[in-house]
């Protein structure tokens, strides 16, 4: 998937989360998605190429940094314990997209005091957007 698409697939997937809200706080090139306030997503540009940074556990970014060598690197312009940046890439597809924004948007919401939560966890969402979409 090149950088163009993972850009608006990613964009498409937070956007569909319950009570996200996309925004350009930065300016035009960069779309941020937040929940209650809180960003979950990024996206940026980076040399030509595009970036969807994403929150995710410690351990979990160290792995993906090691598996996706090519297209995953620490998250640009955010904490580089807690963040993870992607750029297009052959062994980056759907799925991986899918489960990266959704994981990163679960994070922030398990944060959130109960009372400000979305009614619906990105798990149960999962699925709801088809290749068609």
């Amino acid at each position: 998937m090149d950088g163009t698409a993972l850009r608006a697939l990613a964009v498409k997937i937070a956007g569909s989360l319950p009570s996200a809200e996309l925004c350009f706080p930065f300016g035009p090139e960069t779309e941020v998605a937040k929940v209650a306030g809180k960003v979950f997503f990024l996206t940026a540009e980076l040399r030509g190429e595009q970036l969807v940074t994403v929150k995710c556990e410690p351990e979990d970014g160290l792995a993906l940094q090691e598996q996706f060598r090519d297209t995953v690197i620490p998250g640009y312009h955010m904490n580089k314990k807690h963040w993870i940046s992607v750029r297009g890439g052959d062994e980056v597809d759907r799925a991986l997209v899918d489960e990266l924004v959704r994981t990163s948007y679960t994070l922030v919401v398990d944060t959130l005091p109960r009372a400000k939560r979305p009614g619906l966890s990105a798990t149960a969402m999962k699925g709801i957007l088809t290749e068609d979409d």
